[in-house]
């Protein structure tokens, strides 16, 4: 309870004060504290995904500012040595307002990436998004199927089922790329399960379905119960190290992620950055109020 009344009225705070308990999660306002956070967990041996803040946007002029930002940090990133993939959410680039539009802006990302090696993540946002940001992601697996990876969140109850689907463009040469997290929007418990007991067992659903099916599984969670879940799902299925890695949020559950990486698993942390941190933080907030607890406890660990 107490997380959710601090959740719900940070907004109205300045902005210096919720920048207090967004710093440890969110990189900073420029690329250049971007590259500096991805330079220091690559030291480390950890891997990064950078992903520029901005979302919902309506505005076409703002949207080529994302286009060009995020040419920019593809192009400085590469040219910095940095280990690391890129986020980014479809509808910074318009989805909802012109999915043609949008499709050409993030096919030309994608192909500026691709020629470097690198990959472009399609972030998964709420359930307004779901069917088109899936229809994106297969048109671009068609042309550039090591380029482009998805995000799908298993608190949604269609979610193994566009496991399923997408295992129809998977093959073990390429296999699809998926993220696999629990989700933060709120949605009607319609489409979306709501215990955590629930989800945490449709994870595990989903989980052991990719890695029965030779997906390449990106695991997204700071709960331990899944951690320790997916370490016996990868030991059953024999799955190898390059197949297979963990990821989590900037700033957040330090010492889980250590003693993941000390097992000598891949790591990616995702590397949140932009002008745009204030809605971003105020946003997650209001959706996932238990990060609150999370954020609280990070300002006095070290990351």
């Amino acid at each position: 309870m107490l997380n959710r009344i601090i959740a719900t009225i940070l907004p109205v705070f300045p902005k210096k004060l919720i920048w207090l308990f967004s710093k440890r999660y969110i990189a900073g306002e420029s690329l250049d504290d971007a590259l500096r956070v991805s330079r220091d967990f690559n030291l480390q041996g950890i891997e990064v995904t950078l992903d520029v803040l901005g979302e919902f946007q309506t505005n076409k002029e703002k949207i080529e500012y994302y286009k060009t930002t995020y040419l920019e940090t593809i192009n400085e990133s590469i040219k910095a040595g940095i280990r690391t993939t890129f986020s980014l959410k479809p509808t910074m680039f318009g989805l909802l307002i012109d999915k043609d539009l949008c499709f050409s802006h993030i096919h030309d990302i994608v192909s500026i990436v691709s020629k470097n090696g690198s990959m472009i993540r399609i972030d998964m946002e709420d359930s307004t998004c779901t069917s088109l940001e899936l229809d994106l992601f297969k048109s671009l697996h068609k042309e550039f199927p090591e380029n482009v990876g998805i995000v799908l969140q298993a608190y949604l109850k269609r979610t193994l089922d566009d496991l399923k689907d997408m295992k129809r463009i998977s093959n073990d040469s390429i296999p699809v790329n998926v993220r696999l997290c629990k989700g933060i929007y709120i949605e009607p418990e319609s489409i979306a399960y709501k215990k955590r007991s629930e989800i945490n067992e449709h994870f595990i659903e989903d989980l052991e379905y990719m890695l029965a099916n030779r997906f390449y599984a990106a695991i997204a969670t700071h709960d331990h119960l899944l951690i320790d879940a997916s370490y016996h799902l990868i030991d059953k299925y024999r799955v190898s190290n390059d197949m297979v890695e963990f990821q989590m949020l900037y700033g957040v559950t330090p010492e889980l992620r250590y003693s993941v990486v000390k097992k000598d698993y891949r790591m990616r942390i995702y590397v949140p950055f932009g002008k745009d941190w204030f809605n971003y933080s105020t946003r997650r907030l209001k959706e996932n109020p238990k990060m609150v607890s999370d954020i609280i406890k990070a300002l006095f660990v070290r990351k």
